[in-house]
């Protein structure tokens, strides 16, 4: 079997990549939304990949894998391995979870970051309504994430919370020391969404980046008493092309509320030092940005082995990423905690792919299923309507 294209077309706001081979079996991958403009990107790769045998994953990889980058780049050569390993499957006769060694669980648990409520203000109360709201979704969340200080507008739309300038623009633009006022107002509006859910759901907390080292030691500790499950992105992250081990470890070290990190990351070896100096007590790399399902895999091993636990994040991911995710995570060894459950950029991605089970998430679960490769497969006739015109071959 040889690799005759490589083709890639925005369907809503997620580039998808299907590998096209000699014996008409294909596979395809999913960039993480917003990121519309990697297109030409991934042709890039096209020269390296054509007539090379798909179901060797891991050569073809070596060709591609070194000349990827950190976020957004590392999107392209993401989406290629994941539309190899399910052309693989597919070639087998195996779901992915198979090829990558075999699931460990028969569901996988996943957590709310991509199902959302408007929130009618900054006030704690505004936030303990929105989590009423996602405590009672019909999909049975048993952790939930929230953002909450540099990742939430309440930065730009509240007076008196910093000293730095506060920014717009790009996303999470701000950056500095808190005043006591903006550190006592977090707390609270952390407090709020808590008792509302209790013991009985976890809560984290998507923060950053902008946090200082103080300032995230500070609130880490104020928050002991709450049990939350982590602290993600404090001082670096989304969009940010490092992790400083040695400032999350300062932090890390000063409190037992779990800091996390990593979606930004690019490959095991952006990991060493966050793992292998304890710098962080959970990761969430992304598959659609980390270099695929193998290397998250990987990046999960070297992890538990370290006692640091696993939440990888999806959130743009779209359907064909859920289906991704189910695979990679079904395999994770025990630090795994929860994957980010992404929802679609467009409610019709639902009606163009077939495979999923219906609801896709019951319990705060979702079952894993045994179908070859990823297990869901695009229906051209629904999706073509949806391409542009200069993807109209994208399924010849």
């Amino acid at each position: 079997m040889k690799i005759t294209a490589v083709k890639c077309a925005v369907l809503g706001t997620n580039p998808v990549v299907r590998i096209v081979t000699d014996e008409g079996i294909d596979g395809f991958g999913v960039v993480e939304s917003r990121k519309y403009y990697l297109k030409p990107v991934v042709g890039f790769y096209e020269q390296y990949l054509l007539g090379q045998d798909p179901t060797e994953v891991e050569r073809v990889m070596l060709r591609i894998r070194r000349m990827g980058g950190t976020k957004p780049w590392g999107s392209a050569v993401s989406a290629i391995e994941i539309a190899l390993w399910d052309l693989a499957g597919k070639a087998a006769g195996l779901p992915v979870h198979r090829l990558l060694g075999g699931k460990v669980r028969d569901r996988v648990r996943v957590y709310n970051g991509g199902v959302r409520f408007p929130r009618k203000g900054h006030r704690p109360e505004d936030f303990a309504d929105v989590m009423r709201q996602m405590r009672d979704a019909p999909q049975g969340f048993s952790i939930i994430k929230q953002a909450i200080g540099f990742h939430d507008p309440m930065v730009a739309e509240m007076e008196g919370l910093l000293y730095g300038e506060v920014r717009t623009g790009p996303p999470h633009p701000s950056r500095g020391p808190m005043t006591e006022r903006g550190l006592n107002h977090a707390v609270e509006c952390v407090r709020a969404m808590k008792e509302v859910l209790g013991e009985e759901i976890g809560l984290a907390l998507d923060c950053g980046p902008g946090w200082t080292v103080p300032d995230a030691i500070r609130f880490a500790q104020r928050l002991e008493p709450l049990n939350l499950l982590w602290l993600e992105d404090l001082l670096a992250g989304d969009y940010v092309p490092y992790a400083d081990a040695g400032a999350y470890r300062e932090v890390t070290r000063a409190t037992s509320t779990p800091i996390h990190t990593g979606e930004q990351l690019y490959l095991r070896q952006s990991f060493l030092e966050l793992v292998g100096n304890r710098a962080v007590r959970v990761i969430g790399p992304d598959p659609c940005d980390v270099g695929g399902l193998a290397e998250l895999k990987w990046i999960a091993e070297y992890a538990d082995m370290h006692g640091v636990l696993m939440a990888p994040h999806g959130v743009g991911d779209g359907v064909l990423g859920v289906a991704a995710l189910v695979q990679v995570s079904a395999t994770l060894p025990d630090n795994y905690v929860a994957f980010e459950y992404p929802i679609a950029s467009h409610d019709w991605w639902y009606d163009i792919v077939e495979g999923l089970p219906d609801p896709i998430v019951r319990d705060g679960h979702i079952e894993v299923w045994d179908r070859p490769g990823l297990g869901v497969t695009l229906v051209p006739e629904a999706a073509k309507k949806y391409l542009a015109e200069e993807d109209h071959d994208f399924f010849d």
